[in-house]
């Protein structure tokens, strides 16, 4: 509890420092998210005879724009003090810029079943190294994951993402190293971008981790793709045991609207490889957003698969569903179902049902999130469990 009521307090003091040093009438209100350090004007002032100089901003001065700042996407990772922790080079080096950002989301769990439990999880807590270079030569990622797992060693989780990419042919990526495979949408989506605590079952059992490997990827107006070859290893788990292959595309059908009638995503993919027995996994995805409202559908078939648990003999299948309402372009309300069968070749009913509502509070988009869900879940030979999480996403 004494951890939950620290990352609470860690939110009011930074809330409280920048309301001490911001004046209201000097700065007008920004969209961060769609600012990039190449897009900031400095403040300029007339010096002898109108000649123009920049004036590089103060400290202080940054932390008022972020204070200011009024973020609305929800849809990209947004550090807090991108502006301050973003090193820019000279046009003498090859580097243009490099990133450096931590992140935290964690939460209070409580726990309403047989007997009443609670404790604080950390869902994640990263620190990462995001770097480009010039005339869109090639990008860079290294990421530190410093929440432990009892599965694995401490040293074997702490990598995270390792990976080094090229974008320069237009709409497409060529990326090798350590990341997630494209096995389903929300497997491979950022956890700091996910509407919920916790993944789908589906996602969290098919997809989720991290493989070496590489990928090529494109996204144009009607439909985007991502095709990679991996190592079956997850998570540097073993040297590797075998290859695998994932291959996704989504259509756009109303890409060519500009959103007068929203967005229309139809996508499917599979995921083949071989990690000492053969495995195969196939989904499909439908998501349509419009204005306020949001609706999504995933399903996916599984003979053998190879996440975040491996279990190559067993045929599983499972789909959710997602509804999503922006009460305000800052409070979202969330409902879903989710049904997962781990292993169909048992003849009893083995469908594992999770039923979750939320509400999501971006204070600054993705970068200050304040998060509440209950759970209701109903597992086959156990009493139905409820569970309400409270707790924060920070990303600096």
């Amino acid at each position: 509890m004494y951890k939950f009521l620290f990352g609470l307090f860690f939110v009011i003091i930074l809330n409280s420092f920048s309301s001490a040093i911001a004046d209201e009438n000097l700065y007008d209100v920004i969209e961060l998210s769609e600012v990039t350090a190449n897009d900031i004007e400095s403040p300029k002032t007339v010096m002898q005879a109108a000649s123009i100089t920049e004036h590089e901003k103060t400290l202080v001065e940054k932390l008022q724009d972020i204070y200011y700042a009024e973020v609305t996407r929800t849809d990209v990772i947004n550090p807090l003090l991108k502006e301050i922790t973003t090193k820019k080079f000279s046009e003498e080096s090859r580097l243009e810029k490099i990133h450096l950002w931590s992140g935290y989301n964690g939460n209070f769990s409580m726990f309403f079943d047989n007997d009443y439990t609670d404790r604080y999880d950390f869902n994640a807590l990263t620190t990462t190294i995001d770097g480009t270079l010039k005339d869109n030569n090639g990008y860079f990622r290294l990421m530190f994951n410093f929440v432990p797992n009892r599965s694995e060693n401490y040293f074997q989780r702490i990598f995270s993402d390792i990976y080094v990419g090229i974008d320069k042919i237009p709409n497409t990526k060529i990326q090798i190293g350590n990341f997630r495979p494209s096995c389903g949408v929300e497997g491979r989506t950022s956890g700091y971008l996910l509407p919920f605590f916790s993944r789908a079952q589906i996602s969290r059992n098919f997809g989720g981790v991290r493989k070496i490997g590489g990928k090529i990827a494109g996204d144009y107006t009607l439909f985007d793709y991502d095709l990679g070859v991996f190592s079956s290893a997850t998570d540097f788990g073993t040297f590797f045991p075998g290859a695998e292959v994932d291959a996704w595309v989504n259509f756009k059908p109303l890409g060519l609207t500009n959103g007068k009638y929203g967005k229309l995503k139809i996508g499917s993919g599979v995921q083949a490889g071989r990690r000492h027995y053969n495995y195969f996994v196939t989904g499909a995805y439908v998501g349509y957003e419009y204005k306020k409202l949001l609706l999504n559908f995933e399903w996916a078939n599984a003979n053998g698969y190879n996440g975040s648990e491996a279990h190559i003999d067993k045929n599983a299948q499972g789909f959710y569903t997602t509804l999503r309402y922006k009460l305000t372009p800052k409070v979202h309300a969330l409902l879903r179902f989710d049904k997962f069968n781990p292993d169909d070749n048992l003849n009893n009913n083995n469908n594992y049902y999770e039923y979750t509502a939320g509400i999501n509070y971006y204070l600054k988009g993705t970068g200050l999130r304040l998060i509440l869900n209950y759970v209701l879940c109903k597992y086959p030979q156990q009493k139905d469990s409820h569970r309400v999480l409270i707790g924060t996403q920070i990303l600096l």
